[in-house]
């Protein structure tokens, strides 16, 4: 199958465009033909790339040749499409997956011509994002009017969690056009097995988060002088900025709690310390308001750690309660604590979580099923595509 990826972004350090990637790849792999489009951001990009995983890169010129917020691509949208369109007349896709609102809006407005089969997924609603961030929310005001139509005119959504299929259903995205796709994780540097970072201060509960308000680090924080004698290790991930406004935020929060001590802030992991930072944990905290990807959780998971998350988004599908971790109620220290003390009052209870945990990111939350659940997605975009153009004959 020829499928043509519609990413804003391809940078390694964008969650979306780690996502792209590993599915690009992951569908390479299995013999398909991926093109990869995305808008040029930095005027050194090449027109096209191979990469070693076999997919290719299309740098499409549509707006200024540097890196534009997501919220402010909107302008540069129509140019955008225009080059998809003119992409397609050449090398014209059986499928197009766009990523992102942004994405799949110039997705939509150049497949249209060409009648090509459209995949949405958005990721991130802009109506979740307002409802958690209130008046920081950063989206442009049409954006949820725009992905809303989006989602009700594409031929497949692929939503990343329950509770993302849930939001468009009552945005009126017809529920038989959607599928669930779960996020992914490599399993090979995250395992159980290998080196572990030298501890001195047992227990300990590791939180990875890109240092924005919206990871819910504070959580963790105001939660640890209710679970004496722990130690909380701070990761910024290896797409985390540079340590900037939230960490002084973070480091004066520890302070007034009189928890400063027992808050270790290790600024950026790169990825392939990760696995070792959290193979020394008890537990890791997800604590965030929202989440699209999960990616931390996944990956403690395949490490045979346990997660104890708040419940939403993508976590709320992740982390089977008891099972495999724990999920807890958004917004509450005194909750996260006590389910904290009583995890690590049982090690046997910890271990069972963890093993648990493990065969579930291995079962379900590999990258070979991801792209096995999207081509089953991509078909079933390819059916309804033939069958609107038959009745519109």
């Amino acid at each position: 199958m020829k499928i043509a990826m519609v990413s804003e972004h391809a940078g390694p350090l964008d969650g979306n465009s780690e996502h792209v990637a590993a599915l690009s790849a992951a569908l390479a792999g299995c013999g398909h033909d991926v093109t990869v489009c995305t808008r040029r951001d930095s005027r050194s990009a090449p027109d096209e790339v191979t990469t070693a995983a076999g997919y290719r890169v299309r740098y499409l010129r549509a707006g200024p040749p540097c890196p534009v917020p997501s919220d402010e691509l909107l302008p540069h949208l129509g140019e955008f499409a225009s080059r998809l369109r003119g992409e397609w007349a050449l090398r014209r896709p059986d499928v197009v997956h766009a990523h992102f609102w942004t994405a799949c809006l110039a997705a939509a407005l150049a497949a249209n011509e060409h009648g090509i089969p459209v995949v949405q997924t958005f990721r991130t609603l802009g109506i979740v994002q307002r409802r958690c961030q209130g008046r920081a929310y950063p989206g442009p005001p049409d954006r949820i009017r725009l992905e809303r139509m989006l989602g009700r005119r594409a031929h497949r959504v692929v939503a990343a969690c329950s509770a993302e299929m849930s939001e468009l259903v009552r945005q009126g995205v017809p529920r038989h056009r959607m599928t669930v796709v779960r996020s992914g994780v490599d399993l090979s540097p995250f395992r159980t097995d290998g080196t572990t970072a030298e501890r001195f201060a047992p227990p300990r509960l590791l939180a990875v988060g890109r240092w924005a308000p919206r990871d819910g680090l504070d959580l963790a924080i105001a939660a640890l002088p209710l679970v004496p004698g722990t130690e909380l290790v701070i990761a910024g991930d290896p797409a985390a900025p540079a340590l900037g406004p939230e960490v002084r935020r973070l480091h004066g929060l520890a302070a007034r709690l009189g928890v400063a001590g027992r808050v270790r802030l290790a600024g950026q992991v790169a990825r392939e310390d990760l696995p070792v930072l959290m193979r020394s944990a008890d537990a890791v905290v997800c604590t965030p308001w929202y989440e699209s990807f999960g990616v931390a959780a996944l990956e403690a998971m395949a490490c045979g750690v346990p997660v104890v998350a708040t419940a939403v988004g993508v976590l709320a599908d992740a982390v089977v309660d008891d099972v495999t971790g724990r999920l807890v109620q958004p917004g509450s220290p005194e909750k996260l604590a006590a389910c904290l003390r009583a995890l690590l009052a049982e090690p046997a209870w910890l271990h069972s979580l963890g093993v648990a945990g493990r065969d579930r990111a291995r079962v379900c939350y590999s990258w070979d099923r991801v792209a096995a659940e999207t081509l089953q997605a991509y078909e079933h975009a390819v059916s309804a595509s033939e069958l609107s153009q038959a009745a519109a004959q």
